[in-house]
């Protein structure tokens, strides 16, 4: 199923509205930490800011897009491992990644696990696009 923006032509595909959805919900935690960071004056998580912007926000709006623009591949089981991998690595790689900076470096094994489940999603949204993108 699709969603119509208003005066427009442009279809969101569902697969497209729940990754943007999930973008802003990240772009809203990353704007507060920087709120946050600038307050205090302690920049020590910058890091987990610029991770959460970067992966959470941009990346995932951009896979929302992606997924609206080709909605085959966005309703495709790569497009949901895709999702699952990512939204279930980043919050936990962040935190690993907070603890970390404050010096608890028993973390680091949590760290790398999230880290590798992060890219494994990465590889399946690489190989979603390689295999349901094409020419209409």
């Amino acid at each position: 199923m699709q969603t119509s923006l208003p005066n427009q032509s442009i279809a969101l595909s569902n697969a497209g509205i729940k990754w943007l959805k999930i973008a802003i919900v990240y772009l809203i935690v990353g704007v507060a930490m920087g709120i946050v960071m600038g307050a205090k004056e302690d920049f020590t998580l910058r890091p987990v800011h610029a991770h959460i912007n970067l992966i959470g926000w941009t990346t995932m709006a951009l896979a929302g897009l992606i997924y609206s623009v080709f909605p085959q591949a966005g309703e495709s089981r790569l497009a949901k491992t895709h999702f699952w991998l990512t939204n279930l690595s980043l919050p936990v790689m962040m935190f690993a990644l907070a603890v970390l900076m404050f010096g608890h470096k028993e973390i680091v094994p949590v760290l790398v696990v999230s880290e590798i489940v992060a890219a494994a999603s990465i590889v399946a949204f690489a190989a979603n696009i390689f295999m349901n993108l094409r020419r209409q």
